[in-house]
């Protein structure tokens, strides 16, 4: 479910507190082909499943980037704020990919309020978010996004 908050002020508010979690997602063999076209990394790790299985993970994994791309689509289905004029993405801090993801799991976001503060003309917000693998103990992904808000 989606945690909605009607003004961006509402974030300063929130802090330390978790947001949810978005849907999961099966990591697909063709997801990742497709990233690697789009991105011109063709390691075998990531698109030779019959060398990958002799490989040290036993399968073809996801590219750490397309991993942490995958926040993008995460992200909204865990926080929405409302009463926008515009919303920016300004960056992001902190990126990690403490485990792999192999092909074949299922991924979801899990997210959290780090910080929110006042910036000119709106709030600037970083919400850690973590790529949860199904039935890992360890996220493929944790990073500090950077949003701000401006109110309409």
């Amino acid at each position: 479910m989606t945690r909605v908050f009607e003004h961006p002020a509402q974030l300063l508010e929130h802090l330390g507190e978790h947001l949810g979690h978005s849907d999961w997602i099966p990591i697909e063999q063709s997801r990742i082909d497709q990233f690697a076209e789009a991105t011109g990394d063709h390691q075998w790790i990531h698109v030779d499943p019959v060398r990958a299985a002799s490989g040290p993970f036993g399968a073809c994994i996801a590219h750490g980037y397309l991993t942490l791309a995958l926040v993008n689509l995460f992200l909204p289905q865990i926080v929405e704020v409302r009463g926008l004029s515009m919303g920016v993405n300004y960056g992001c801090e902190k990126v990690r990919f403490p485990n792999v993801v192999r092909v074949g799991s299922r991924v979801r976001g899990s997210a959290q309020l780090i910080a929110a503060e006042e910036v000119k003309g709106g709030i600037q917000a970083t919400i850690r978010v973590s790529v949860d693998i199904e039935g890992e103990q360890r996220p493929g992904c944790v990073v500090d996004t950077i949003s701000r808000y401006y109110p309409a």
